[in-house]
């Protein structure tokens, strides 16, 4: 995918999560304990604005996060969807940006990154209103399960492994295989961390199913019914519990 069209679904997402939330500010946001439409509003304005500023200054912006809008989560999520827009449409997708995934240091990481964090707050936003979820582009649902999967998951717990709590501990290595289509993934679980590959090795355990349906059981935001769970069952909950502290 490339910049173009990240930012196209990032308009897209912004929009549908802004007309949604702002229907009632006070509703709660079921998979975001403690929060209100409000809060995941200004949760989003934080973040766009904060990548805008990294990009800037080409360090972390110090202190942070910035006082509250006096005009409200909403005018503060138009502010900050219009710096990032004006960010990502003046820079090239390879120029050099600082992250914290040390394998890709360009803009091009947060186009993507920005994508998918508004794609899965948009689905927050629907759920907070009781809404029937809008269809996750098969694209963006495909790209969204590669980076969950190896930026969030393998990537984090190999840099930060205190991270996943005892998590890891336990694990042994044998794998679970993640499918959409014919595009499968194995990710094996250790001591040391988790390895995301994309070999024809044998899994002990199995997920599959359509790609929304599976990036968004992977951000714990779907209970799995559309999926397809083949297996040891203690291997899908061990992958479950080490996802949900990879994405906190």
């Amino acid at each position: 995918m490339d910049q173009r069209r990240y930012l196209q679904l990032i308009e897209q997402d912004y929009a549908r999560m802004r007309e949604t939330a702002t229907r009632d500010l006070t509703a709660t946001v079921p998979h975001c304990p403690g929060w209100s439409t409000a809060d995941l509003l200004t949760h989003v304005g934080d973040t766009f604005l904060h990548k805008v500023e990294t990009m800037r200054r080409g360090a972390w912006p110090e202190p942070w996060p910035p006082e509250p809008d006096p005009d409200g989560p909403a005018a503060y999520l138009d502010r900050a969807m219009a710096e990032l827009r004006g960010e990502l449409t003046s820079r090239k997708p390879e120029e050099k940006a600082l992250t914290w995934y040390d394998p890709d240091q360009t803009v091009g990481f947060w186009a993507r990154r920005m994508s998918l964090e508004a794609v899965v707050h948009r689905v927050d936003a629907e759920l907070a209103a009781g809404e029937p979820v809008m269809p996750i582009p098969a694209d963006l649902a495909v790209d969204g399960i590669d980076e969950i999967l190896v930026t969030f998951l393998a990537f984090a717990s190999r840099q930060w492994p205190e991270d996943f709590g005892d998590g890891l501990a336990g694990a042994d290595g044998r794998a679970v295989s993640i499918s959409v289509g014919t595009d499968r993934r194995l990710v094996r679980p250790a001591a040391s961390g988790v390895e995301v590959s994309m070999d024809g090795s044998t899994a002990e355990a199995s997920i599959s199913g359509a790609s929304q349906d599976v990036l968004l059981w992977l951000w714990g935001r779907g209970d799995g019914a559309g999926l397809t769970f083949d297996g040891d069952p203690e291997l899908v909950k061990r992958l479950r519990d080490l996802l949900k502290e990879a994405t906190q």
